[in-house]
């Protein structure tokens, strides 16, 4: 198993798509081995998704995000689960194995304005999810 978490100054980011790196956790036996943080590349429609599903990536923990990244993902067998708090990764990925996470397995940002899902347009509706 492979986790990622997207973040923002040491904490979970709260929408994946802006997020200036990801870190990425191996679960080794049930428990966090090794870790890495890393930059992504460039936020456009579908190359989010696409790196992970490169990087081996088999669970995604994050705050905010659209449905068309949680179609992709989960199309590319990740698994995402939502609509979590900023928190520290290495808690979070702790409580996510001991059970302790509850988070939503879809969207939670919707009603992005126009342009491939980019900025918040009128009508924006995720709930505060997403940070923006």
């Amino acid at each position: 198993m492979k986790i990622a978490i997207p973040i923002e100054n040491g904490l979970l980011c709260s929408h994946f798509g802006h997020a200036p790196q990801f870190a990425f956790v191996n679960i080794e036996n049930g428990k966090a081995g090794a870790s890495t943080i890393e930059t992504p590349p460039p936020h456009e429609p579908g190359v989010l998704p696409r790196w992970l599903h490169e990087k081996g990536v088999t669970h995604l923990l994050c705050g905010g995000i659209g449905g068309g990244a949680v179609n992709i993902l989960q199309g590319a067998g990740i698994q995402v689960i939502a609509g979590l708090p900023a928190v520290d990764p290495a808690g979070l990925v702790e409580d996510f194995l001991a059970g302790k996470v509850q988070g939503v397995t879809g969207a939670t940002c919707q009603g992005h304005g126009e342009g491939g899902g980019h900025g918040h347009g009128p009508g924006h509706s995720c709930g505060g999810t997403c940070g923006d």
